[in-house]
């Protein structure tokens, strides 16, 4: 998507879209790690007690920090077909209205995630007691306030496409075509 807000908020959403592409790299990484390991462990005859929790935990932090870097590059599944076959005046109307309803869901995530927390307030994990379960699930409110924000600083950029009538979708698909084609080119 080309730079339409501000250049500071081009600033934050580069490093905001660095630190996401960090943090879910290495949560794949040491994801990756951990099952090797267990596999291993498990084929010698011996298993680690806590292989099951902390892999479906790093599969939770991978699915929110990796949801909310796709905020920020607006690459979630989306109907922009179905959007831009709208009149104009309809069709941002309509943008206004999937925004707002995506926003209200993450701001009651965020708040169901606050409450969730309070709830778990004294639990550890099962098979790991010094890691409190608060630790675990701090990644519900603080993907949703990250995806919020995502969102936000990708709208600009989301708004003008979609009010010229450019489907992000379409684009992406002309680009790995003309990639590919290029790629070819000499092998015909």
């Amino acid at each position: 998507m080309e730079q339409t807000s501000p250049p500071f908020v081009h600033k934050i959403t580069a490093v905001l879209g660095k630190i996401l592409e960090w943090i879910t790299i290495v949560l794949m990484v040491v994801l990756t790690v951990i099952v090797t390991a267990a596999v291993i462990a498990r084929l010698m005859g011996q298993s680690f007690s806590w292989y099951d929790e902390v892999a479906a935990i790093l599969l939770a932090w991978i699915t929110y920090y990796g949801s909310a870097l796709a905020a920020l590059h607006r690459r979630h599944i989306g109907f922009d077909t179905v959007l831009l076959a709208l009149p104009p005046a309809l069709r941002m109307a309509a943008l206004l209205l999937g925004e707002a309803i995506v926003l209200v869901f993450f701001i009651l995530m965020a708040r169901a995630g606050f409450q969730v927390l309070e709830v778990l307030e004294g639990d550890t994990l099962i098979s790991i007691t010094w890691v409190p379960v608060q630790l675990t699930q701090s990644v519900i409110p603080i993907g949703a306030l990250l995806f919020i924000l995502c969102q936000l600083l990708s709208l600009p950029g989301y708004w003008k496409t979609t009010a010229a009538g450019i489907s992000l979708e379409h684009a992406e698909i002309e680009e790995e075509v003309e990639a590919e084609l290029e790629k070819n080119k000499d092998r015909v």
